[in-house]
């Protein structure tokens, strides 16, 4: 009978992989083996698409007659550097004694893409006589090693999960090669010479222009941002009886607002419903409520009611990735380091997910992970209560488990397991792993109820609104308390405050009061006086968009349906983000390393480069298209269609190469240098350093460079 082989992504997890068979292993130069098995390791990618000089030592030189370059086959190579562990993987695969394959990259598709690459590689395939099977797992846990193995499939019945991967690398290729030689060959030395360097490479992607596309048209939004005053008026009230004395010493606030039955309803004098253009036209309000014969505030209308709200779902990758942002100033590329190291560890279940779910299968022996939690200090006490109220029985049949909403993997949640090594991580990765605990744990809690009280105020018919929030029941809000939280004020609640992008505009916000408070509130009644003590005018104004950071770029990256007008292509790509959760976290790392984008690493906050802002008008003005955030989503779209068998590879790849190479000979033939100064100095008096106009800058339009070496 012959050995099995398993093929880990990387050392440390061909290292579990070992413990958890529990086989007599010894340590060789590149695996492990024993009797029955070998466990070996790839190093990340072994194998990589070659160059064109690879095709033609002539493509090795960029010029325009080469382009476009699409292969009819696409060759393949050894990367260099990690030849010595490639020949030893592949040595393994074609070991005679090897019957059977079990493929332990990750389970995704950049990790069926690893291993594919080095079988193909190594001239294993079908017909080779081997078995071959693919282990997918959530966590590395030995107990889901273990039903990994178990539980593992024909590698066949990820075929069409393969074919997604070489077809986004095959994009990711004909994109970089063909649109980046394209634009530096026409525009690099204009772009050179502007900002006075020594070489201008243009460099392009798919996912990548998008994103800088994004962040360059939220900055020139708030440049052509042009700030709105506005003129709210409100009012103070008491109980008319005894002043404030019986309420407690306290009065409350209410806003007016221009809805039906106000003499100003619908006025072109208004700002929005709450408020004015002039400051004037407040005032008048104002005199018109104060002039003789004056009249008592009456309460027109007092609603009460409870409201609930719920806890968030769990953390996808995205979603930790902002909060981490947030709340601990840090990349999404370390949030990614560390809730990695967190996997690895076994301390946390797969990282590199969009779901935000639970599976209905994980759900039936969840109270596994939350048993573990009750030797983690700092949640050890909801964990217990968990158990001891089996609320974790129900949590199938809530929104926190859809099987429908899982694709490779279920949300980021603590294994309950490896507590010991968390004395060996960081105290920043310490944080990361107790948010997630949190939110995990939350979702095995009540909502948070409220009580809610609504009151509308008449003056001479014009009315007054006040509402007043308390919290009566905190429900999963006491398993948010983080213990890092220097105050109880300060500790970060996931899902509360406001959303990105929002408006300072004035608009009413609950008012939080104490519970004595709320007993005088829920005290009146219907047509009763109050005492007004006094009208004023706020004064506000309207705020520019917010800039990106690190972590809202992130989750504007994953939903990319948000800038879609096309409500059909909307729902079309729904579901498919700007680049993946592997992936998302690097490519905002190149923007900021090829100096495109900055990252202020105290803020995390986003902005253009000079030089991502003349690469960005390069683009709009020969492919337009690469910036537009719906092309590249639907292209992603495409992919999973692929993976999940909807479409063929043949389909995707004709639109590819139609699209690549129209785009590739259109940019050939422009000859819009010009117009592109006038945009590079129109930009430039937005950045501290200048550069100053080069009498090169009409020589760069007479001709183009005809050849460049890469």
């Amino acid at each position: 009978m012959g050995k099995d082989l398993f093929i880990a992504e990387k050392p440390s997890v061909a290292r579990e992989f070992a413990k958890a068979l529990k086989y007599n292993m010894s340590n060789r130069d590149g695996y492990m083996e024993s009797e029955q098995a070998i466990v070996t390791w790839c190093v990340g990618h072994l194998v990589t698409m070659s160059y064109p000089d690879a095709y033609d030592p002539e493509l090795k030189r960029w010029t325009l007659k080469t382009l476009p370059f699409i292969p009819n086959e696409y060759k393949y190579e050894v990367i260099p550097s990690v030849k010595k562990q490639f020949d030893i993987v592949s040595g393994l695969l074609n070991r005679e004694d090897v019957a059977r394959i079990y493929v332990c990259t990750d389970s995704g598709r950049e990790g069926e893409y690893i291993y594919r690459l080095v079988e193909r590689q190594a001239g294993i395939d079908e017909n080779s006589g081997k078995e071959r099977r693919r282990v997918w797992i959530d966590s590395q846990t030995e107990e889901e090693i273990l039903r990994g193995i178990k539980e593992a499939k024909e590698l066949s019945a990820y075929d069409n999960l393969c074919d997604a991967a070489y077809l986004r690398a095959k994009e990711d290729y004909l994109m970089g090669i063909n649109f980046s030689r394209v634009l530096t060959l026409k525009y690099g030395y204009p772009v050179k010479n502007y900002l006075k360097q020594d070489k201008a490479v243009i460099s392009v992607g798919r996912v990548m222009t998008c994103v800088l596309g994004m962040v360059v048209n939220r900055e020139r939004e708030i440049r052509q941002f042009v700030k709105t005053p506005f003129y709210r008026v409100t009012g103070r009230f008491a109980l008319a009886s005894s002043g404030e004395e019986t309420n407690g010493g306290r009065s409350f606030e209410g806003e007016w607002r221009a809805v039906e039955g106000s003499a100003w309803f619908q006025s072109p004098a208004l700002y929005k419903e709450n408020g004015f253009k002039k400051k004037e036209d407040a005032q008048k309000l104002i005199s018109f409520l104060e002039e003789e014969p004056q009249k008592a505030p009456v309460i027109e209308k007092i609603e009460k009611k409870k409201e609930q709200k719920n806890p968030p779902l769990l953390y996808n990758l995205a979603e930790l990735q902002n909060d981490c942002s947030k709340y601990f100033k840090i990349s999404p590329d370390e949030t990614l380091r560390i809730v990695q190291e967190l996997y690895e560890k076994k301390l946390t279940t797969y990282p590199r997910t969009d779901a935000r779910v639970l599976s209905s299968a994980v759900a039936k022996e969840i109270n596994k992970n939350i048993g573990g939690l009750r030797n983690y200090q700092p949640a050890a006490a909801f964990a217990a209560q968990v158990l001891e109220q089996k609320s974790w029985q129900g949590i199938a049949k809530t929104r926190y488990v859809n099987d429908k909403q899982i694709t490779d993997h279920y949300a980021i949640i603590p294994t309950g397991q490896g507590l010991g090594a968390l004395s060996s991580v960081s105290a920043t990765a310490a944080k990361v792993y107790e948010i997630i605990v949190r939110r995990f744990l939350s979702i095995f809690y009540p909502p948070a109820v409220y009580q809610k009280i609504s009151l509308v105020i008449n003056i001479k018919g014009e009315r007054f609104f006040a509402s007043f929030k308390v919290l009566m029941d905190e429900g999963y809000l006491k398993v948010t308390q983080f213990s890092f939280a220097k105050k109880k004020e300060e500790t970060p609640r996931p899902e509360e405050g406001k959303k990105e992008g929002q408006e300072n505009d004035g608009q009413e916000e609950d008012i939080k009061c104490d519970a004595d408070f709320l007993k005088v509130l829920q005290s009146l009644k219907k047509g009763e006086e109050l005492s007004c003590q006094g009208l004023e005018i706020r004064e506000g104004e309207t705020s520019p968009p917010k800039r990106y950071n690190s972590g809202t770029i992130i989750l504007t990256m994953e939903n990319a349906g948000q800038f879609v007008e096309d409500e059909e292509l909307r729902a079309q790509i729904k579901g498919s983000g700007i680049g993946t959760s592997a992936t998302r976290a690097e490519i905002l790392k190149k923007l900021v390393s090829i100096d495109y984008l900055a990252l202020n690493k105290k803020t995390q906050i986003i902005t253009p480069t000079q030089m991502g802002e003349m690469i960005y008008d390069v683009v709009s003005d020969s492919i337009k298209p690469l910036l537009n955030p719906a092309l590249t989503a639907s292209w992603e779209k495409g992919l999973t269609m692929v993976a999940e068998g909807t479409i063929t590879s043949d389909e995707y790849m004709k639109k590819l190469t139609d699209f690549v190479g129209r785009r590739t000979n259109i940019v050939k033939q422009l000859n819009n240098q010009q117009i592109l100064f006038r945009q590079f100095d129109e930009n430039a008096k937005y950045y501290a350093k200048q550069p100053a106009r080069t009498a090169a800058r009409k020589e760069d339009t007479k001709k183009e460079p005809e050849a460049r070496k890469a």
